[in-house]
């Protein structure tokens, strides 16, 4: 499992979501969503934690497929909070 370090703050600028966020900070959405709380989208203004996640990212190659990174589908989605991998993607192993 993932541990959180000290986390830095962001103010979400017009136009941003969740997902660009999280891409932007090389996070999960999931775990942006948790440590803020989060039950609807971010608004322009709002003050976001973004956690430091610790543990071993590495930065997805075409050849990559989830169960080879993270041993199965179900955990590569548990660490990384996405269903899906592309080459370039950030990702927690």
């Amino acid at each position: 499992m993932l541990k959180v370090k000290s986390a830095k703050y962001y103010k979400v600028k017009k136009g941003q979501t969740v997902a660009k966020i999280a891409r932007f900070f090389c996070v999960s959405e999931r775990a942006l969503v948790k440590e803020n709380a989060l039950n609807k989208e971010v608004e322009e203004g709002q003050i976001l934690r973004i956690p430091m996640l610790c543990g071993n990212a590495y930065t997805a190659t075409p050849s990559d497929t989830k169960s080879k990174l993270c041993g199965t589908d179900e955990n590569f989605i548990k660490k990384n909070g996405a269903p899906f991998l592309y080459p370039g993607m950030r990702v927690i192993l």
